[in-house]
């Protein structure tokens, strides 16, 4: 009798040890998993503001994501870098860092964040360490909105209302082009020489929409750089701003880009 109380208590013993176990294993496992991004942070180029982005972050907050848009001073590619970290260090989890045009550099060096787990690229540039816009873009055709910037005293460009309507947005309306003439941010001509020093997209996957009818950026090195970086990529008869002209597809590119980023 008392050799079976033994047996049974010890049966006893090991069904709580492997209970135990397993209650640690998936605690474990929930500790570990990765959690799933519901943190979008968007950033706008040269020559905007972040309102660009307004149709998309009402398709985005829709979904139940969490979407902030950067405010980028253009000043300097340090100074639009800090700003776009200051954003992603409020958020509470995973981050999907999106940019657009001019903010594909300051996603590439921004991205490095531990809390961003995915780039965005739209109708943006990509390049790699030691490179600027300038140096990439030179094996290409001079975009059309080139020659519709105005510089000032400072050093700062501002783009002409036909440049706007013409290379920007001409799949936009009257009053849309208006408003984006009105609103842009100058932008310092130094930010286009300024060059990356780690490239995130080295380390984070990689989303990239490509702008078929873009006339600021040649659609030719958008399609290269993507091929480059390795990104999952569409492409779209867009002008330059296609998160005006096509933000559903924009918005759901980001969406695929936070469900597999993971």
């Amino acid at each position: 009798m008392k050799l079976l109380q033994v047996h049974r208590t010890g049966f006893m013993a090991i069904a709580m040890l492997m209970v135990s176990c397993q209650a640690d294993m998936g605690v474990f496992a929930q500790a570990n998993a990765k959690q799933e991004a519901k943190n979008i942070v968007l950033v706008h180029g040269a020559w905007a503001d972040g309102s660009c982005w307004s149709k998309v972050i009402a398709l985005l907050e829709a979904k139940g994501f969490h979407v902030v848009a950067v405010q980028n001073p253009l000043t300097s590619l340090a100074d639009d870098v800090a700003a776009t970290k200051r954003i992603i260090a409020l958020q509470d989890g995973p981050v999907i860092l999106v940019g657009h045009s001019y903010a594909g550099v300051v996603i590439t060096e921004a991205g490095n964040d531990p809390k961003v787990i995915g780039l965005v690229y739209v109708a943006a540039f990509a390049p790699g360490e030691g490179e600027s816009i300038n140096s990439v873009s030179k094996p290409y055709p001079p975009a059309p909105l080139g020659s519709e910037l105005r510089p000032d005293a400072q050093g700062f460009l501002t783009a002409t209302r036909k440049g706007i309507a013409e290379d920007m947005a001409q799949d936009l309306s009257d009053k849309e082009q208006q408003i984006l003439t009105a609103t842009q941010g100058q932008t310092a001509a130094s930010v286009f020489g300024a060059t990356v020093t780690k490239a995130a997209w080295k380390s984070k996957p990689s989303w990239a929409l490509i702008a078929g009818n873009d006339r600021a950026i040649p659609p030719e090195l958008e399609r290269d750089e993507a091929a480059s970086i390795k990104a999952t990529s569409i492409t779209l008869s867009a002008n330059h701003l296609a998160m005006l002209s096509h933000p559903r597809e924009v918005a759901e590119l980001i969406e695929q880009a936070a469900a597999k980023a993971k």
